[in-house]
């Protein structure tokens, strides 16, 4: 760090070290396998979500934290990270951090806003660092198109998107009741994630973006930008809230969709969309997302599987049609509270419900298993439903995976289309239009500008590299 970076970090410890105690016990009682075992693993995105990822990798017992880099070193939301690894190299630019630590680090962990996953991953797998990296996989169809083909350049580097939901229980459920012909002949899905979301009482008349704020001391923001057009400082672009603007996130849907949507998208086969349907987009705008949306997918005919529509309900009081004896609807403690604040029990929990010829079914978000609705039909079919397999879950799956003893449950070859999804679902959303898909030819075929957008604008100049397979 330098003079000036470091004396903020250490003002800001002092500020912050009553909290320090209670940052201390994340990592107690974590028993390390032997030192030739574990993984040499260098975190990229130290606070918030990043932190997150870093506490749940370390507690595996299975990798040393070998770098440490963010863009905001010294920032609040990093300090339990540096409090618990004070010796470990820091660095604020990824790239120095590949350049000097080459050989020395076996695999990465991405834990940073959605629209900077892709230039990290893409380096780190053209080093032969495995990747671990926070849903979804890039903010643009194309740049998850490159992250798949580099995967695929690549078949000794593992990769893992951080949809920690698809090595729990649901997964293994959904796998196997496919598997066994208790889940067959679906014909639709109707996904939810209805409570608040970061931008909500915002102006949905907003002429443009936040005025510009003084950077804070620790902040690197024009690191922080990547790769993207420029955009001046506001606090209202860092620290989560990038998710709520087009030109960053990818809203409700890339958020939450990864837990919601994943375990039917690949065990259905679904591939990608022919056409997605914009049906309502509450209080539309050019720049963050809708304060609701209920978006249309359809998925043609594959394989030996029927067509299936899927849409997507966000927002306050955008439920979808509840069935004849769905029930209630069931807070499951394994499923993560939104960053804004509690799940509200009152209202329909984050999941999905899934209609077949002759069968409903209703489940949650992230690990949270399927049910049988009603009652009367879960009873019915109780003998029939086979025993469902366990396995580690997403973290230790990764780095056991890193070690050649497992494969990856979420690679890039499986979360790239699921993340691809998503970027239609945000196109659609953007142009607030109803968009046709050529699903061979990977384009837009009704719409110029929502065809380039599955691009996006040219990188800044410095970063044209990054997008060469």
């Amino acid at each position: 760090m330098t003079t000036h970076s470091r004396r903020a970090f250490l003002k800001q410890s002092l500020l912050l070290s009553g909290s320090a105690a209670l940052s201390a016990s994340a990592f107690a009682n974590v028993k390390l396998d032997s030192p030739n075992e574990r993984i040499n693993l260098a975190c990229i995105g130290i606070g918030n979500r990043g932190a997150e990822i870093v506490r749940d990798l370390y507690k595996t017992g299975m990798c040393n934290i070998a770098a440490l880099c963010d863009v905001d070193m010294g920032g609040k939301q990093t300090l339990d990270v540096l409090r618990q690894f004070p010796d470990v190299p820091r660095f604020t630019d990824f790239r120095q951090l590949f350049d000097k630590m080459r050989g020395q680090i076996d695999a990465v962990s991405i834990g940073v806003p959605d629209f900077s996953h892709f230039p990290i991953a893409m380096m780190a797998i053209d080093y032969g660092i495995h990747v671990y990296v926070e849903k979804p996989l890039s903010r643009t169809f194309w740049e998850s198109e490159l992250m798949m083909q580099k995967a695929a350049k690549f078949p000794k580097v593992v990769t893992q998107m951080g949809n920690q939901g698809h090595s729990e229980a649901n997964y293994f459920q959904f796998k196997e009741w496919v598997r066994t012909g208790v889940i067959k002949d679906v014909t639709r899905i109707d996904a939810h994630m209805n409570n608040p979301r970061r931008w909500h009482g915002w102006d949905p008349q907003m002429k443009g973006f936040p005025y510009p704020e003084r950077i804070p001391d620790t902040l690197d923001w024009d690191l922080w930008q990547a790769h993207t057009v420029g955009h001046e400082y506001n606090r209202s672009f860092v620290n989560g809230e990038w998710r709520c603007w087009y030109d960053f996130g990818m809203g409700a849907l890339g958020d939450w969709g990864a837990h919601i949507i994943d375990t039917a998208h690949e065990f259905l086969e679904l591939g990608l969309p022919n056409s997605i349907e914009a049906i309502k987009l509450a209080e539309h705008n050019s720049f963050f997302f809708p304060y609701s949306s209920t978006i249309a997918f359809h998925f043609p005919k594959r394989k030996n599987r029927g067509a299936v529509d899927l849409t997507w309900y966000d927002g306050l009081d955008n439920l979808p049609t509840i069935p004849a004896g769905y029930g209630v609807s069931g807070l499951d403690p394994n499923i993560p509270p939104p960053s804004t604040g509690k799940i509200e029990p009152s209202k329909l929990n984050p999941g999905k419900i899934i209609y077949t010829k002759d069968t409903i079914f209703k489940g949650g978000s992230h690990g949270s298993t399927l049910q049988i609705i009603p009652e009367e039909k879960a009873r019915d079919m109780e003998k029939q439903l086979p025993t469902i397999p366990t396995g580690s879950n997403h973290f230790a799956n990764f780095l056991k995976a890193c070690k050649g003893e497992e494969q990856t449950r979420s690679p890039f070859s499986i979360s790239g289309p699921l993340s691809q999804v998503f970027c239609l679902g945000v196109i659609a959303q953007r142009l607030n239009t109803n968009l046709e898909f050529d699903i061979t030819k990977k384009q837009v075929v009704n719409n110029a500008i929502a065809n380039a957008l599955l691009v996006g604008p040219p990188p800044r100049k410095g970063w044209e590299d990054f997008y060469v397979v």
